[in-house]
């Protein structure tokens, strides 16, 4: 009868597990996630619109774009900080390379970081202590013209 039991246990348990890897396996953690909000980048040639996912828990900020294959070019993260305060990143686990834009309490874009490494584990500091990052597509800060002392307008810094 332990027999019975043990072989009807293991069945069960490699059925469980079956279901698990499909669960896994249909999961789509390269897709974006909704946008929750929109954001404006005020530059010299214009104003420039952006799709963002707020990045609000320590483990959302921790994961970032990690693992994303593709962001529209319209498309971004922000990690919103309730103070100002050095900020340090890295691409650990991102596939794409992004543009990182540091931004002060003002609103004011404070530095850039453009076509960060995938995957590198190298630190990309902010320079200067801040209260946001959005991430964008690599290559889109150059392509928009955006540029350090740009304001960003978004509900974060009062600026809409």
């Amino acid at each position: 009868m332990l027999i019975i039991k043990r072989t009807v246990f293991g069945r069960v348990a490699a059925a469980a597990l079956l279901a698990l890897c499909a669960l896994f396996a249909t999961m789509d953690t390269t897709r974006a996630a909704e946008p929750d909000s929109t954001l404006v980048i005020e530059t010299r040639d214009g104003p420039h619109t952006f799709r963002v996912e707020t990045a609000r828990t320590p483990g959302e900020q921790a994961r970032g774009l990690m693992f994303r294959r593709e962001l529209a070019d319209d498309a971004g993260m922000i990690f919103l900080y309730a103070s100002p305060q050095p900020i340090h990143m890295w691409m650990k686990n991102t596939y794409i390379p992004l543009d990182m834009l540091f931004i002060a309490a003002d609103g004011k874009i404070a530095r850039i970081e453009r076509m960060t490494e995938p995957f590198s584990e190298e630190t990309i500091s902010s320079g200067a202590p801040v209260t946001a990052i959005l991430e964008i597509p690599g290559g889109r800060a150059r392509a928009l013209n955006i540029r350090r002392g740009d304001l960003v307008r978004h509900p974060h810094f009062g600026t809409r």
